[in-house]
């Protein structure tokens, strides 16, 4: 090795670091068999700190900006390694970065359906996911708790115990809430700051901030939610005999296209029509049968007044039960749906 190269690799003059990607938490600057030369330059740029650590022990911090080296203005590593103050020579300690930039879209989500006490339904399995951001803002804490010797962290390696740590506090916070699962998820906007409550001390504790947390979705497992839209939709119908009308209304179209078409549509409909009279009545239950006991309920078809000659003869007769004009051929009543 030449002399020249030999001096140039024992200082250093200029220390700066551009970040070489996204996700860059802490970056150590290549140190090995170097040394500071004192009154060299530092350069800090916005988004950025840097630590100076002597020996394992971190020793002063550096805010953005151009720092000129010297043990004037590192009064703490000039103490640990009691300099004179006159003193000329190379240093050798490591410098990190840390990136101080928030670090957007780290998402987070249920793995496996959660199991949560819930006022209207007891026991339910949830699941949830949304997003946070962060940003580091304490190098000294994050190096000691968390980078340590490393030469470069990133948030990839760092992510699965903040996630841990979001889900950890989502329980908590769900649980506390004492709110049903219906209204907590049309209050996705409170729940997520009661979520970033309970979370930020974990994050301060690795030298972090959490900047924003977001619920994006609370859902139930497919078999939940199967359940849960079989009640909704039981209530949106409400009157049984209306959506069975409105059903027989429907099928009018794929009748017409079946064989025998519009022929059969009548006594299709009427049949149907008065299956759904039928089970309004059974659900109406002693009324109906007072009624038939009083003698005061329509005739059926086995028995009863005949229908008028006169009418007959014309090819049409009167419905027993509630005297519409139809076909005397008709077995149904095209209006109330009664057998013939």
């Amino acid at each position: 090795m030449a002399l020249g190269d030999f001096l140039r690799k024992q200082f250093i003059d200029v220390i700066q670091w551009t970040e070489s990607g996204p996700g860059v938490l802490m970056y150590r600057y290549p140190m090995r068999d170097m040394e500071i030369q004192n009154g060299g330059q530092l350069t800090v740029r916005e988004s950025q700190l840097a630590l100076f650590v002597n020996e394992g022990v971190a020793a002063d911090q550096f805010n953005p900006g151009l720092h000129t080296l010297t043990t004037a203005n590192m009064p703490l590593l000039t103490n640990l390694q009691n300099w004179d103050k006159a003193f000329e020579s190379p240093f050798k300690s490591d410098v990190y970065f840390f990136s101080t930039r928030i670090q957007t879209g780290q998402k987070w989500g249920t793995q496996q359906p959660i199991t949560i006490r819930d006022k209207e339904f007891g026991a339910v399995r949830l699941r949830a996911f949304g997003q946070y951001s962060f940003r580091l803002v304490n190098p000294a804490v994050f190096h000691g708790n968390i980078g340590g010797t490393q030469e470069l962290y990133t948030v990839d390696q760092l992510e699965p115990q903040l996630r841990n740590n979001v889900i950890a506090a989502f329980t908590t916070a769900f649980a506390n809430a004492s709110v049903p699962f219906l209204d907590m998820a049309a209050n996705q906007g409170l729940l997520s700051t009661q979520i970033a409550d309970a979370l930020r001390p974990s994050f301060e504790a690795l030298g972090l901030r959490l900047e924003t947390l977001t619920v994006e979705n609370l859902s139930l497992p497919d078999e939940l939610q199967k359940r849960l839209d079989e009640r909704i939709s039981m209530n949106m119908i409400g009157d049984m005999r209306t959506y069975t009308q409105f059903q027989a209304a429907q099928s009018i179209p794929i009748a017409a296209a079946n064989e025998g078409g519009i022929a059969g549509l009548g006594a299709g409909l009427g049949a149907g029509m008065g299956l759904g009279g039928a089970m309004v009545d059974a659900m109406r239950g002693a009324n109906s049968a007072g009624n038939n006991a009083s003698g005061n309920s329509a005739p059926s078809s086995g028995g009863g007044t005949p229908p008028d000659a006169a009418a007959v003869a014309d090819g049409t007769k009167f419905c027993i039960n509630c005297g519409t004009s139809i076909p005397a051929v008709a077995k149904f009543c095209s209006n109330c749906g009664s057998a013939q």
